[in-house]
């Protein structure tokens, strides 16, 4: 039996900060947190004045996907339309015999309307097709080769569930929404097994860096051009490769109706093996805000504040949703719902009327929830997953979303702090690669609704400040909360009898300025006892 003694740190305990205390670990067991001595022969970890939590659980989170997208054309750290053409340019010339440019990473609100145009990319990669997603995997930029290789022009007709982006002449303009990606994607290689399982070891070191010691996948299925990653988890699972702890929310294919229901039992027998457990059903119930497909109750504006005749998509009819939500809880699954618009909420809210709270269904996203909607979480049982970060005046939310919606409905946005004082059980995650997965650039935003480091013209404006968190309730959110959606009740605490999953950080947060929550960095992260990664 070998023990490990965190000392000289405070703890905070997944849902109270304790204050300065030492943690004891034996083999991948805590046994005991507070003022205590240090046992003979103790492996001492100094702490050094930083704090010692729960290891992070990202609850949302695409983690092959975003691994995959860091081996490839990653444009995540850039943020300007030159920054982006410069590494699209720059990943081509270093990479001349790949005969697909693919990767992506890039923001909306980079380009006029959020919509870039197939010319930026022909003037740096003319000769081969280019396909990249965009941050939140709703649309994606191609050039002129991969549009001529699909065999999309003026006269195509707009897919099923997506669009083109078309100029005043009905031209594709080379930003596909939705649906449209698949028809380009189809033409692309097939990612193979090792890319993948690359991915998915380049995706868990990252979340590792940043203090996930594990997390939910929200799409374990095929979809946007990648393949099911679940044998990429199977695989990792076999192996012992895969460190963290998974949930995979096994993807809801809304082509098709109830009969995938045994196929989604057989999926889950077939993939659940040791640290990976394919217990949970992913529906995409609504798009996004900022390409007009996230599902509200009332008609987007346009440019002049006038209604439009469109309110959105709901990707499933609202009576199918209700009827696979029963059958799916019926066979013993939690159910994972996108729901960005307040209508596509409010049809899974409904949806979830009647299944059993112990299966601990949750909603994700939650950008625009109607007020008359705040309480029902709490009365039917159903968690609030939350993506803080998003949660402030950046250019994306300034440009493309609150001129769409006005100024009441922007009043309903990412309303954290309701939820809380309504009893919702928060949990929450980052959904990278659609944005960074450090889960204290979110804490940041949950509490102050302003990001860290934000450069632009809103500065550090908060956001709709009277729906922001206090730390310990942050904290707990991304911790207790998120292990407990995930069915790991030994998981996201401190405290004897936990599992010894854990994260130190460089400071304590709860003591210093929460204008520098967001500055707060890893040391170290452990699971099971056991380091798996140290700055």
């Amino acid at each position: 039996m070998s023990t490990t003694a965190f000392v000289n740190g405070a703890v905070f305990d997944g849902h109270h900060h304790l204050g300065a205390a030492t943690l004891l670990v034996e083999d991948a067991r805590v046994v005991a947190v507070g003022d205590l001595d240090v046992p003979e022969g103790a492996r001492v970890v100094d702490v050094a004045g930083g704090l010692v939590g729960p290891g992070f659980v990202d609850a949302h989170v695409h983690a092959v996907q975003g691994g995959l997208e860091r081996t490839r054309c990653d444009l995540s750290e850039a943020s300007t339309r030159e920054e982006y053409l410069a590494a699209v340019k720059a990943y081509a010339e270093s990479h001349p015999d790949v005969p697909w440019i693919l990767g992506g990473g890039w923001a909306m609100a980079a380009f006029p309307g959020g919509t870039p145009v197939a010319a930026d990319l022909d003037a740096v990669v003319p000769d081969r097709p280019v396909f990249l997603p965009n941050r939140d995997h709703h649309g994606a930029l191609v050039n002129t080769r991969a549009l001529e290789l699909a065999g999309i022009t003026r006269d195509s007709p707009e897919p099923p569930h997506g669009r083109y982006e078309r100029d005043a002449d009905g031209q594709p303009t080379g930003t596909l929404h939705e649906g449209a990606m698949e028809v380009v994607s189809q033409h692309a290689p097939a990612t193979t097994a090792d890319a993948y399982y690359e991915g998915l070891l380049a995706g868990q070191a990252y979340l590792h860096a940043v203090g996930v010691t594990g997390w939910q996948d929200a799409i374990v299925g095929d979809y946007a051009g990648m393949d099911d990653p679940g044998p990429t988890y199977l695989r990792a699972a076999q192996r012992g490769d895969l460190t963290a702890h998974v949930v995979g929310a096994l993807w809801w294919d809304r082509e098709r109706g109830e009969e995938q229901v045994s196929s989604l039992v057989e999926r889950r027998a077939e993939f659940s093996h040791g640290r990976f457990r394919a217990t949970s059903v992913k529906v995409m119930q609504d798009g996004v805000m900022e390409n007009g497909t996230a599902a509200l109750t009332a008609p987007y504006l346009d440019a002049g504040g006038q209604p439009t005749a469109n309110g959105g998509h709901s990707f499933v009819e609202p009576t199918a949703l209700r009827q696979a939500v029963a059958l799916l809880d019926a066979e013993g699954f939690q159910v994972h719902v996108h729901g960005i618009g307040d209508r596509g909420v409010r049809e899974a809210l409904d949806a979830f009327v009647g299944t059993d709270p112990e299966r601990r269904h949750h909603i994700a996203h939650l950008q625009l929830v109607h007020p008359d909607d705040v309480r029902r979480f709490g009365e039917l049982g159903v968690a609030a997953n939350i993506q803080a970060l998003w949660a402030c005046l950046d250019d994306q939310m300034v440009d493309l979303t609150i001129p769409f919606i006005g100024t009441e409905r922007a009043t309903w946005q990412y309303p954290f702090g309701s939820l809380h004082r309504a009893g919702a059980r928060l949990v929450a995650g980052s959904d990278w690669p659609v944005s960074t997965p450090h889960p204290l650039a979110a804490i940041h935003v949950a509490v102050n609704r302003w990001a860290h480091g934000a450069e632009g013209r809103e500065g550090n404006e908060p956001f709709l400040p009277e729906q922001g968190l206090d730390l310990e309730t942050a904290f707990a959110a991304y911790t207790s909360g998120s292990a407990w959606v995930n069915h790991r009740d030994d998981a996201g605490t401190l405290a004897a009898g936990s599992v010894a999953d854990l994260v130190v950080l460089d400071r304590d947060p709860f003591v210093g300025d929460p204008a520098e929550i967001g500055a707060t960095q890893v040391v170290s992260t452990w699971i099971d006892g056991v380091a798996v990664h140290e700055s």
